[in-house]
């Protein structure tokens, strides 16, 4: 079992959620500021992302890498309409739940604004292993059962200025998951 320091902290980050919130607030993600802001602020030192596997998305995965995330894909299915769906819900719990048995973490960090995480969060806080949720979205969009866990928010609109594009930047390739 490894030893951890004081700051060793996981953060477990629902893809399409991110993409999804940020992009209803009308501004672009830039990763690299997100992976530097999550290590700074929150002593992260591994973030993994889950996301649907989509082929002609994959120099978005390849950018992601080199901005330090680990990926954790999922196999897509397509509705009825054509549209991917590629739910990654139950690989985050599991590999947040695995990784708090196994102590390979201190905190975690669980970015999404999905209620489906609320038992992922009671477990941790009960584990004294929750560092905080950072909601893509808005107070009024974030799930009623994230709330009433009573564990730290933090709407990432309310720190856009540290981890968006510049408007002189453009984004590497186009993001979307």
């Amino acid at each position: 079992m490894k030893t951890l320091g004081k700051q060793d902290n996981y953060a477990f980050i629902d893809g399409a959620n991110l993409h999804r919130g940020v992009a209803d607030f009308g501004w672009k993600l830039d990763y690299a500021r997100l992976r530097t802001w999550l290590s700074e602020k929150y002593g992260v030192t591994h973030a993994y992302i889950f996301i649907g596997l989509i082929p002609k998305y994959k120099e978005l995965y390849t950018h992601l890498q080199e901005c330090g995330f680990t990926l954790i894909f999922k196999e897509v299915v397509y509705d009825g309409s054509g549209k991917p769906k590629g739910n990654c819900d139950a690989d985050l719990v599991l590999q947040a739940t695995r990784d708090a048995y196994e102590n390979k973490f201190n905190r975690a960090v669980i970015v999404s604004s999905d209620g489906d995480y609320a038992g992922l969060v009671k477990f941790l806080q009960e584990k004294d292993k929750l560092k905080t949720i950072l909601s893509p979205s808005i107070p009024k969009k974030c799930s009623i059962l994230l709330k009433r866990t009573n564990a730290s928010i933090v709407y990432l609109n309310d720190v856009k200025d540290k981890i968006s594009l510049r408007n002189k930047e453009k984004a590497p390739i186009k993001d979307e998951p």
